[in-house]
């Protein structure tokens, strides 16, 4: 009986793969049920960082922990205690598993392949950190179980390379989306920044997995983050202009919180603090801004929507701007789990508000309206800090329904994104990665790049001779037409140069020379590990035709020509451009 229901098991799920590679519409629906279970689980975080927020610091059911306008000096105890569990759950976790995988590492490097343990591993610490008050969001405990389980459902169906990656994006996209109650931002959240293009064969699957689990999400009754913020305001020509500007110091304000998340993080990994304890001493530096106001903690859901509807001095603005910014910092610094996302949002808002604020000071009399700046200002820091100005200019437009204002936004987004790219280049998530040794810009798929490697290409039966021996030695081993080159060895095997085999057979050198003299190359070789990137760079440099492979010893395994090398780089290219177009 058991074998029978393992036979129909393995039938049953050999037909959906092959429905699912063969066909748009299986892939759709595919998509579909990973929305649906993003939505479901994007739903059970939300509740349950809520459902800790209001056990440990006892708030009502309605009430957000960084909306409250105060709290008791004894319940800011939670931040430490709860950095102890986080720090001793992240030691724990550790011994077991290596550095996680996230979403955009998985899509860029790895095919889309990400451990369900590395997931798991993501969201509990996030969830912990949140649920504890710290100031990060749940944005990455979202976005890393959602592709994380549409990972786990392609490997198991066998995908191909490109539709695993964009599976993962919808799911991961779906996830935020649906925690937002803003599909077409998690859309373009998987677009833009986990899959990292727009895709003819992606748009379908990944909008239809966003507007699933934002559906899933409503229907089993989520508040959702997004704000509710109309805009009445006429946007005219002097306001875009201000407005301009406005993106230019959200640029730079977002380069320094990357900055300062970066230089509490190092001096944090410098210093001789155990790992365990790391997030306890974090919660104690947290304590005192959080009795200075608590808006400084957690994911500033709350505070974002307190602060959109009223107006603030521009003293109380900048001082929350500034206690907000440390606090995330701190927070990330010293080990708690979580993304800047939304505190992005949060900081944008109130930069927005201080611009406004400080222009009508300059000035002596309004000249933005204050709403409509907080919006534009939430989406340009927003875009500095994480990336994707498509997705933010989403956002407001799903918060406000107003086009007018979203066509402003989108004109800011890109002024912000284009100075944080042409001056710092990464956004939070690569600028993390990049500091662990990559050079990962966006989601974009090069792990194709990084798997075509010298060690894979190369021909491992080289034609070789002793350096001691002469040119009619050569020439009779190797004469014309047999091979383009010949390695030059010493008597151990290491490698000495290479000899051009119609250098060799000039008729005006003399036989009895030594060989050594025709070498060439003696110090420009490649490795096993080099990637194709690297490799086509080297022969640029060197100008050669071939190349050795060598080990350390500078033993030789092999050989590689610029030919082949370019040959397998634009097949590799040709068979991006039709998974880009969605051609089998």
């Amino acid at each position: 009986m058991t074998d029978g229901l393992k036979k129909r098991g393995s039938w049953l799920l050999a037909g959906i793969r092959r429905g699912v590679r063969g066909s748009e519409l299986w892939f759709l629906a595919l998509a579909v049920l990973v929305g649906v279970s993003s939505g479901v689980l994007a739903s059970i975080l939300s509740a349950s960082a809520h459902a800790m927020q209001i056990y440990l610091y006892g708030l009502s059911p309605d009430d957000r922990l960084s909306g409250l306008s105060a709290l008791a000096p004894a319940k800011l105890l939670v931040l430490p205690a709860g950095g102890a569990v986080v720090g001793l759950a992240s030691w724990w976790l550790g011994r077991w598993s290596r550095r996680p995988v996230d979403v955009i590492e998985a899509n860029a490097l790895h095919g889309g392949r990400i451990p369900l343990r590395d997931s798991l591993v993501v969201t509990s610490e996030t969830l912990l950190s949140n649920g504890a008050g710290a100031s990060v969001g749940l944005e990455a405990a979202y976005a890393q179980i959602g592709g994380g389980v549409a990972s786990k459902i392609g490997q198991a169906l066998r995908l191909r390379r490109n539709d695993l990656r964009t599976l993962v994006g919808a799911g991961a996209g779906a996830a935020v989306g649906a925690a937002f109650g803003a599909p077409l931002m998690g859309a373009f959240y998987a677009f833009e920044i986990v899959i990292g293009a727009y895709t003819p064969a992606s748009i379908a699957p990944v909008a239809a997995a966003a507007l699933t689990a934002a559906a899933t999400a409503r229907a089993l009754g989520v508040t959702p983050y997004l704000i509710s913020a109309p805009s009445n305001a006429d946007i005219d020509l002097l306001h875009s202009i201000y407005f301009v500007g406005l993106g230019l110091l959200c640029a730079a304000a977002g380069i320094g919180v990357i900055r300062l998340v970066t230089l509490i993080e190092g001096w944090v990994r410098r210093s001789a603090l155990p790992e365990p304890l790391r997030p306890f001493i974090g919660g104690l530096l947290l304590m005192p801004l959080a009795w200075a106001s608590p808006q400084t903690l957690s994911a500033g859901h709350g505070a974002l929507h307190l602060d959109i509807a009223i107006t603030e001095t521009l003293g109380a603005a900048l001082s929350i701007f500034a206690l907000k910014t440390l606090a995330s910092s701190i927070s990330l610094g010293f080990r708690f789990r979580g993304g800047l996302f939304f505190a992005a949002l949060f900081l944008g808002a109130l930069l927005g508000k201080i611009y406004a604020l400080a222009l009508a000071a300059a000035t002596g009399g309004v000249v933005l309206p204050i709403i409509e700046s907080a919006l534009v200002g939430m989406a340009a820091l927003s875009v500095a800090i994480v990336g994707g100005p498509m997705t933010m200019s989403l956002l407001v437009l799903e918060a406000t329904h107003d086009f007018g204002l979203t066509a402003t936004v989108i004109t800011v987004v890109l002024v912000s994104n284009i100075m944080v790219r042409n001056f710092f280049g990464y956004s939070f998530s690569t600028w993390r990665l990049h500091l662990r040794g990559e050079t990962i810009h966006s989601g974009r798929d090069i792990g194709w790049l990084r798997q075509l490697t010298a060690g894979v290409m190369m021909r491992r039966d080289p034609s070789t001779i002793d350096q001691s021996s002469d040119i009619g030695a050569f020439r009779a081993l190797y004469p014309l037409g047999s091979t383009s080159r010949v390695i030059l060895v010493d008597h151990d095997q290491h490698y000495v140069g290479i000899v051009p085999t119609a250098a060799a057979h000039d008729s005006e050198l003399d036989s009895r020379k030594p060989v050594l003299e025709l070498a060439t190359l003696k110090d420009r070789f490649l490795t096993p590990s080099q990637h194709i990137g690297e490799i086509i760079h080297v022969f640029d440099e060197s100008e050669a035709d071939d190349l050795a492979v060598l080990l350390p010893d500078r033993q030789i395994v092999g050989v590689l020509t610029e030919k082949f090398v370019r040959r397998r780089y634009a097949e590799e290219l040709e068979r991006s451009q039709r998974d880009l177009f969605g051609e089998r």
